[in-house]
């Protein structure tokens, strides 16, 4: 690496520094060199800071070399300035090899995507997430388990003005975070089938209304989700779709702390295999489409009760950063939002105790420093009442985000 990248003071400006100070400017030195190389960020323990020290210091052969008087004739003076880049070459080398034996890769927020990405927008023109119905929204928690492993047992939110309970199967255990994807898929597909109703209509056309059952290819929803082809995708996407026609969620509206409506609603409808290929990979599948989503969009009038997502949500790879992008989607939209950590616990439905669950976000929270999140910026501050996550949507996306989508007209 060159030494214009690390940017190290001299040797002699290292010597006369405090430990303490040469201790800092090293970790410095460490955060500069993990963002340039997309390793991970970590204090340096007092080993780690030991060799650098010593790196740094050791004599080399071009000290043997030059004189210890200061040169005085021109060629004496060029000499010592080749002596000094010869030095702090070498100095170069060894601090860079110790910072990569004691940084380990990176762990970015967002993994590749997948070979042919380019034509997802022939596939996905829009990402919607869950209408919005009776004053809830499925967005403010996490309709599904974080984990990428499937678990069991049934989640509970205490909202203000309601409880949400989630429950999957009994065999299956909860639809995932990464199930959800095949139900934006879904509800994407829904919404683009009501524009082009509503494009026909304007033309004074009588088409048919959207269809309930959606017969999608394994590869448009990988596609779609923005995933490889390869591998166990085929056989993962049923797995999926067995969690998720089982995953339920009941609503108990409340008024005056007393229940008014309790409203129970599963995430996909029945589905089935529609045909295999000759290895006895699914090749398309059958999904009805619940009543809940369906009625919610196709009777919307000029506006569909649903939120956009950034099709790069998709390459989020933790399943706290996709719960954390979709409040911050909801709560902040064009602006900010503040959520307690206490709060975002209980809206994330993780089972982790509280301390180990603030271990994972600020974790998370530091690898967006350098690795952000598709729109916004987060990031942990102290409050009156214990730390505090700020979603902030970034100013050069805020412009083009609306609170809700228009079903827009035009071909």
């Amino acid at each position: 690496m060159a030494a214009k990248s690390l940017n190290l003071k001299s040797r002699e400006e290292f010597a006369g520094m405090l430990l303490y100070d040469k201790n800092a400017y090293l970790q410095e030195i460490a955060e500069r060199f993990a963002a340039q190389e997309g390793r991970e960020v970590i204090p340096l323990d007092k080993d780690a800071l030991s060799r650098l020290r010593r790196y740094y210091l050791r004599r080399v052969w071009a000290d043997l070399k030059l004189p210890k008087d200061p040169p005085t004739d021109p060629l004496q003076q060029a000499l010592a300035r080749l002596g000094d880049a010869i030095r702090m070459s070498d100095v170069q080398a060894d601090i860079t090899g110790a910072l990569m034996q004691e940084l380990p890769p990176a762990r970015t927020v967002m993994r590749p995507a997948p070979i042919g990405d380019a034509q997802l927008m022939f596939f996905v023109p829009s990402v919607f997430d869950a209408p919005i119905k009776d004053d809830v929204n499925l967005m403010d928690v996490a309709p599904f388990s974080l984990s990428k492993r499937p678990r069991d047992g049934v989640i509970r939110y205490e909202l203000k003005d309601s409880l949400i309970t989630i429950e999957g199967g009994a065999e299956t255990g909860l639809a995932t975070v990464f199930d959800y994807d095949i139900f934006l898929n879904m509800v994407s597909y829904l919404a683009e089938e009501v524009r082009q109703f509503r494009i026909e209509e304007s033309k004074g056309r009588r088409p048919t209304l959207p269809a309930k059952v959606y017969r999608p290819s394994t590869a448009h929803i990988l596609k779609f989700c923005r995933r490889s082809d390869g591998g166990r995708q085929y056989e993962e996407i049923e797995q999926a779709l067995r969690r998720l026609a089982k995953t339920s969620i009941t609503i108990s509206n409340l008024h005056g702390g007393k229940r008014r409506q309790v409203d129970t609603r599963p995430l996909i409808g029945e589905y089935k295999v529609v045909s295999t290929t000759s290895t006895g990979r699914v090749d398309e599948v059958e999904i009805t489409i619940p009543d809940w989503v369906y009625m919610s969009v196709v009777k919307a009038e000029k506006v569909l009760p649903l939120l956009t997502l950034n099709p790069d949500y998709f390459l989020i790879s933790s399943g706290l950063g996709r719960f954390i992008y979709r409040l911050a989607r909801k709560a902040a939209g064009k602006g900010e939002a503040f959520y307690t950590v206490a709060d975002l616990h209980k809206r994330s439905g993780s089972p982790q105790e509280m301390r180990f669950f603030l271990r994972d976000l600020k974790e998370f929270v530091s690898r967006t420093v350098a690795f952000p999140m598709p729109d916004y910026d987060i990031a942990l501050t102290e409050g009156r009442n214990g730390p505090v996550l700020i979603m902030k949507r970034r100013a050069e996306n805020s412009a083009a985000i609306d609170d809700q989508t228009p079903l827009a007209l035009e071909s």
